[in-house]
């Protein structure tokens, strides 16, 4: 893939995901039809995001100081040194469970996730991993579920690996709408993640027997939304994510609108769909406003967090060629 390819597509899922994030905010724990009622339509955005997106700057700062391969350990010492960020009020539950459990009681990394109630915070952060990864998703679900149980235990850990293997499917060679769809499951082990598999196909199908953005969101609040759940987890977040991906046919605006005028966790929905969008159709596929919009938040430069992770899919790239060259080696001594 050419440098300036990699780095529009990097770019594209950088930016897909802070404008979902910062278009779903205002829509976050209301329902479609009260979104409807109170604003129309969501088309725009202000801002610069949530927590989605500042647990995705720390994950990129984790990337860096490891020099492309980040596990539990690497994330947490990312956190101890944003522990302001922590201090905020920014961050959902579990997510400050973790945080507690590492500056206060010593917690290793790996078991910081244990007891952890389910959320979307692994998930809705993740899409770094799945670029690092670029062009091969069953690498990203493997890293990612390291990196993940710093914060999850359980299905929402398999969500975060979905998303991560997803968005390198969109790196690939000709990659497709399908193709990312079906890297978002096929990395997935049937017995050990069985119950996150059987959300995004129930989801999946929902949205091609519908067909339609509004059929499929109706049908879903109809019979789909996870009972008693105030704030929906990964079981929800992800699967839906996939479908208005899918419902949108990859177009980066589209996912995002759809995502942002879901409602329920609609940041989260916004930005995980707009990540795969992003990163399927590039930069130059979100409108030059929005983008804009972005560049003067003064949030983060997301055209430098894209330099680098280039730079860290190039650095991967050559330790795997030193590693393939020594098997070279190898074998023509054994020959």
């Amino acid at each position: 893939m050419a440098d300036s390819l990699l780095f529009d597509k990097v770019l594209g899922c950088l930016l897909a995901a802070e404008i979902g994030d910062a278009m779903g905010a205002p829509a976050e724990n209301k329902t479609y039809l009260e979104i409807i009622a109170q604003f129309g339509e969501i088309t725009d955005f202000s801002g610069s995001g949530t927590d989605d997106s500042a647990l995705k700057h720390i994950l990129c700062d984790a990337i860096e100081r490891s020099r492309g391969y980040p596990d539990a350990d690497a994330w947490a010492e990312a956190w101890m040194r944003k522990q302001e960020q922590f201090h905020s009020g920014l961050f959902w539950t579990p997510v400050m469970n973790t945080y507690w459990k590492l500056s206060a009681e010593g917690i290793a990394p790996r078991e910081a996730g244990l007891g952890n109630m389910a959320s979307s915070s692994s998930a809705m952060c993740i899409s770094p991993m799945g670029m690092i990864n670029a062009g091969n998703p069953r690498q990203a679900a493997l890293e990612t579920y390291e990196l993940a149980g710093l914060i999850h235990h359980n299905f929402a850990r398999d969500g975060a690996c979905s998303m991560a293997a997803a968005v390198a499917a969109a790196f690939a060679p000709g990659p497709t709408v399908d193709t990312v769809l079906a890297a978002a499951i096929e990395f997935l082990p049937p017995r050990s993640a069985g119950l996150m598999r059987s959300y995004i196909e129930k989801t999946l199908a929902l949205a091609r027997d519908t067909g339609d953005y509004a059929a499929f969101r109706e049908g879903y609040y109809a019979g789909q939304l996870l009972p008693g759940i105030a704030m929906p987890d990964a079981r929800e977040t992800v699967p839906v994510a996939l479908a208005l991906f899918l419902l949108a046919e990859g177009e980066p605006a589209r996912a995002i609108r759809y995502g942002a005028n879901f409602g329920r966790d609609a940041d989260t929905i916004a930005s995980m769909a707009g990540s795969l969008a992003g990163a399927l159709h590039c930069a130059n596929a979100l409108p030059e406003a929005w983008v804009e919009k972005v560049r003067a938040s003064g949030r983060r430069d997301q055209a430098a967090l894209a330099v680098m992770l280039v730079e860290t899919i190039h650095r991967r790239a050559a330790d795997q060629a030193r590693v393939m060259a020594g098997i070279d080696a190898l074998d023509k001594v054994s020959r």
